[in-house]
């Protein structure tokens, strides 16, 4: 048996969410090869073969695959997908969006967002919301696969020395072209690969409390900052922030939840992380049945002594 990762990067470097993959690639049993589809793509491709456990690297270059458009990598996937037994994607927007593309054309059912490996056919994921864990067994020739990142330790980004082979690219699909994209310039830590996160929760009112209770606690921490849909939904923080089911799936070094009631959804993004701490005025807050440490208090006052104290 061979696993297949798809990496995911920006031609220049490697997204953590690969180093993730890889992990769960290994725990599938066999090599594990990785594929870097892109353009100028090499630093990329060596940087995947240093990936601890990486066997080869396989590197496929072309201009249209220089922003992951999902109808071009999907069929670069298919075009080698017969020497594979598992081909697996990081469960991201880019991974969710070419996996059931190569699933579809394979014929084969797609298994989404493991957790856990128990066997080369066998895997656990998470449904109703994290509240239940399904296992799910495939006796499809070639399974197709996407982690949940925060099920799986990164492998190591140094220590391997696999070889890069450079594999004919497919034609352009012509079925997709990339127009531009926007993107919010942050200088904090990107929200799913960050150790802490700060999260903010309806209660607090409004953007401008937003950015005067929760960014100061985020500054001295050094944390990436979060929400919850509520807060999202009444516009206190950008989408991008959003924790939750619904949001980005997080599992940081520590949590600290402000404000936030702990709605199933949210609990579903965030109670994979290492600890959990909760602000919340309200001691029946669902939030305190995940959290390590819980403190019953007005976040307008204990948020700013907490930064004092800091």
């Amino acid at each position: 048996m061979t696993a297949l990762v798809i990496a995911e990067h920006d031609n220049a470097t490697l997204k953590g969410a690969t180093l993730n993959t890889v992990t769960a690639a290994l725990a599938c049993g066999g090599e594990v090869h990785v594929l870097v589809a892109g353009f100028n793509a090499g630093a990329a491709a060596k940087a995947a073969s240093q990936v601890a456990g990486v066997a080869k690297v396989l590197h496929s270059e072309g201009e249209y695959f220089a922003h992951g458009l999902a109808e071009n990598i999907a069929a670069q996937v298919l075009a080698i997908a017969s020497n594979y037994s598992h081909i697996l994607f990081p469960a991201t927007a880019s991974g969710k969006n070419i996996a059931p593309r190569v699933a579809a054309k394979l014929d084969v059912a797609q298994i989404s967002d493991i957790s856990k490996v128990d066997a080369p056919d066998t895997f656990e994921r998470p449904i109703y919301a994290g509240n239940a864990i399904a296992t799910v067994q495939s006796t499809d020739a070639t399974r197709v696969i996407t982690v949940r990142t925060t099920g799986f330790d990164p492998a190591a980004a140094t220590g391997g020395s696999a070889a890069v082979e450079t594999i004919t690219a497919v034609a352009d699909s012509g079925k997709s072209s990339f127009m531009g994209s926007e993107i919010a310039k942050n200088d904090r830590p990107e929200l799913t690969a960050a150790k802490i996160i700060v999260s903010g929760g309806r209660a607090l009112g409004s953007a401008e409390k937003f950015t005067e209770v929760i960014t100061p606690l985020a500054d001295k921490l050094g944390a990436a900052m979060g929400a919850s849909r509520a807060a999202v939904d009444a516009g206190y923080a950008p989408n991008d922030w959003q924790v939750g089911q619904t949001g980005k799936i997080v599992a940081p070094q520590l949590y600290i939840a402000c404000g936030i009631s702990g709605a199933i959804q949210h609990l579903a993004g965030m109670k994979d992380s290492k600890v959990i701490v909760a602000i919340n005025k309200d001691e029946e807050a669902p939030i305190f049945s995940v959290a390590d440490y819980g403190l019953v208090a007005d976040l307008f006052v204990a948020v700013p002594e907490l930064v004092k104290a800091l």
